[in-house]
């Protein structure tokens, strides 16, 4: 396997517990949107322990970046990620596939799980393809939404979020279901991409291969 060490250029706080990392990138290294990488931290007793995180940056980019949320309490990866500072090294491998943008359709993200659709609407963005796509945000509480503001930029009335511990009057609160999902979409013959905690995902995918009647309809990470 193909490892490339880095060095971090820049880490930015995006939500209480989210850093977005700027990092190098190294020499003909390439992605699609929506694409991953194992990442470790360039650290004794920590170069071998890779997670998996998205690309948030574009291709054509003269850096990589990251944008990650930190659990501290969980004293692993993502702990030592929010301890790292710039001049700090991390250690990037291959590229592999997670999900990729087949057409207009509904994004559905819980939590983090927006991440590997952060490049994809960018990317959308710069090429003129925004229209026909809706992303649906389900977090726990208002200060949870990560790149609200340049989300509702780029999407205005569709960048929908429901708030499921924190009762906002400008929010939805609502779990992500069957009703709620047919008060927010009219049509289910279109493209449907889900990204998020494991049993949201698989609950989502059941749902909506069989609200669309098609399972090629509905792309989840892999």
């Amino acid at each position: 396997m193909e490892s490339h060490i880095v060095k971090i250029l820049s880490v930015t706080p995006v939500t209480h517990d989210v850093k977005r990392f700027k990092v190098a990138k190294p020499h003909g290294y390439t992605f699609v949107p929506g694409q991953a990488t194992e990442v470790a931290v360039n650290k004794p007793g920590w170069q071998h322990h890779k997670r998996p995180f998205t690309f948030t940056s574009l291709n054509e980019w003269d850096h990589l970046e990251f944008t990650i949320k930190i659990y501290p309490e969980r004293t692993g990866v993502t702990d030592q990620l929010g301890q790292c500072l710039p001049g700090d090294e991390l250690v990037l491998h291959d590229v592999w596939g997670a999900i990729h943008y087949k057409g207009p359709g509904v994004f559905l993200a819980g939590g983090a799980g927006v991440t590997p659709f952060i490049a994809i609407f960018r990317q959308l963005q710069q090429d003129g393809l925004l229209a026909g796509n809706t992303l649906i945000c389900s977090n726990k509480t208002l200060a949870d939404i990560i790149l609200k503001d340049e989300f509702e930029k780029m999407l205005g009335d569709r960048f929908i979020n429901t708030l499921t511990q924190e009762e906002n009057p400008a929010y939805d609160h609502h779990k992500i279901d069957e009703a709620y999902l047919k008060e927010k979409i009219t049509d289910f013959n279109q493209h449907f991409y889900i990204c998020g905690p494991d049993p949201m995902v698989a609950a989502l995918k059941e749902l909506l291969t069989r609200l669309a009647g098609n399972e090629a309809l509905v792309t989840i990470e892999l």
